[in-house]
């Protein structure tokens, strides 16, 4: 209702709604998390950390001041869960729902809205979109947090198991990372399981795809035929994981404090799954800290790239990071066009991908040095490693989080922020409408390379 009278007197379009909307949720989280009933001491959380979660949890993110699973009450945590499903599935997803069910008819502004929030090339089938977003989000989340809770069962009383299952199911689909294992120690007990971490990577991956990709595999049975995002996602996706598997596999595989020790499926699991996370999704099975060197730089790559265009995760997006790669080999192969699967990418495209890889590499970097400065004594891999999880709302961290110094939990408020939102969305928010021009200039040389 606020959104909506804000909506009608400053006549915002879309990518306005979108950043308003997000931080208007975000300040209710707050708020919800700063009451006493949030926490198990009573006290709430201060109102600098109350944000910092809300945001993290909204952002998708799982970047975390403090423990999710012994600071907060069941209120507080159900505070948290609804702020991750509203956050990762989008505001205006669960306003249609809302629309649909007092049988409302969706107004040509909200598809508008629609397109916006699931970045959508057009607004054609854009309520049906959501309605089978909404059907794939339900079905993926009880059926995994069923089949997580089966095996917590061993573990914990039936009722807490399909708690704690329905839970982590929500939060991984989500790609959000939140975890209530305690002691900031998320998945790690469970780095030998084969059913947590495929079924845990199974939700992760489902959500890091992107929705209209989904859909599109539902029904290829019928239409027998995959749009060239669908083969670029799944294509990307595909490589990533599978090279990032290996080398982690092999870069690990003698460090005493994480692959050694594990059985030969344990260690093969174990490289899968820390593979997987990056792709936004922040939960872990090995201790993030121990990792060598060279495993957690493979993972701020993993990090920046992120997951796919309409999805729950960040990142600059697969699709993005493909088609700036195609750029570069036609070029090297000398080609005028850049060519996927045997289609041609317009050259807006190639613009547009180019200026959200700089614009994620440009906030990355200042939030690096702002962080070297503000975190004094951490090393710059640590700052680093931060600053692309915040960017990439993955939520994995080498330990730094709990120790931020309020500037610090600012920056990576914001940071968390930019990157679910997007940087671009951002940018047309704050941006002048475009004016047309009349005259074109004439054309200059200079030398590149």
């Amino acid at each position: 209702m606020i959104l909506k009278k804000l909506i009608d007197m400053f006549h915002l379009d879309p990518p306005k709604i979108l950043v308003l909307g997000f931080a208007l949720i975000i300040l209710i989280g707050a708020a919800l998390l700063h009451l006493p009933v949030a926490t198990v001491d009573g006290q709430g959380l201060p109102w600098l950390d109350a944000m910092f979660t809300a945001t993290s949890a909204t952002c998708v993110t799982g970047l975390v001041v403090v423990d999710t699973g012994t600071t907060f009450t069941l209120f507080g945590q159900l505070v948290i869960l609804s702020l991750i499903q509203v956050g990762g599935l989008g505001f205006m997803t669960f306003a249609t729902l809302f629309a649909l069910i007092v049988r409302k008819r969706i107004s040509l502004s909200e598809r508008l809205l629609l397109q916006e929030s699931l970045n959508q090339l057009s607004i054609e089938g854009i309520v049906r979109l959501a309605k089978m977003i909404l059907i794939f989000t339900a079905i993926i989340e009880l059926t995994g947090g069923l089949l997580l809770a089966i095996r917590f069962s061993f573990d914990m009383p039936l009722g807490r198991a399909l708690y704690f299952g329905l839970f982590h199911a929500i939060s991984n689909f989500n790609n959000a990372g939140f975890d209530l294992m305690g002691n900031f120690s998320s998945l790690t007990r469970y780095v030998e399981d084969p059913l947590v971490t495929l079924v845990v990577c199974a939700l992760i991956t489902l959500g890091g795809i992107g929705f209209m990709v989904m859909t599109e595999l539902y029904e290829y049975r019928s239409t027998r035929r995959l749009s060239l995002h669908t083969k670029v996602v799944l294509a990307t996706s595909g490589l990533l994981v599978a090279v990032g598997t290996l080398l982690i596999f092999l870069l690990e595989y003698e460090n005493p404090k994480t692959l050694q020790p594990l059985s030969g499926m344990g260690k093969i699991l174990a490289s899968l799954f820390q593979a997987v996370t990056p792709r936004t999704a922040g939960a872990n099975t090995l201790n993030i800290p121990d990792l060598q060197q060279s495993t957690l730089f493979l993972i701020i790559i993993l990090m920046f790239v992120g997951a796919s265009p309409g999805s729950t995760g960040g990142g600059i997006k697969t699709t993005t990071f493909a088609t700036l790669i195609g750029a570069v080999w036609a070029q090297i192969k000398g080609r005028e066009d850049v060519i996927l699967f045997r289609q041609r990418i317009l050259p807006h495209m190639i613009y547009k991908s180019l200026t959200v890889t700089l614009s994620g590499l440009f906030i990355v970097t200042a939030v690096t040095m702002i962080l070297s400065i503000t975190e004094r004594g951490a090393d710059f891999l640590m700052l680093l490693f931060e600053a692309t999880s915040a960017f990439g709302t993955v939520g994995l961290s080498m330990g730094l989080t709990p120790h931020l110094t309020p500037v610090g939990e600012t920056i990576i408020m914001l940071t968390m922020f930019a990157g679910r939102v997007g940087p671009l969305t951002i940018a047309y928010a704050l941006a002048q409408r475009k004016k047309k021009e009349y005259f074109r200039y004439p054309k200059g040389k200079i030398m590149i390379g």
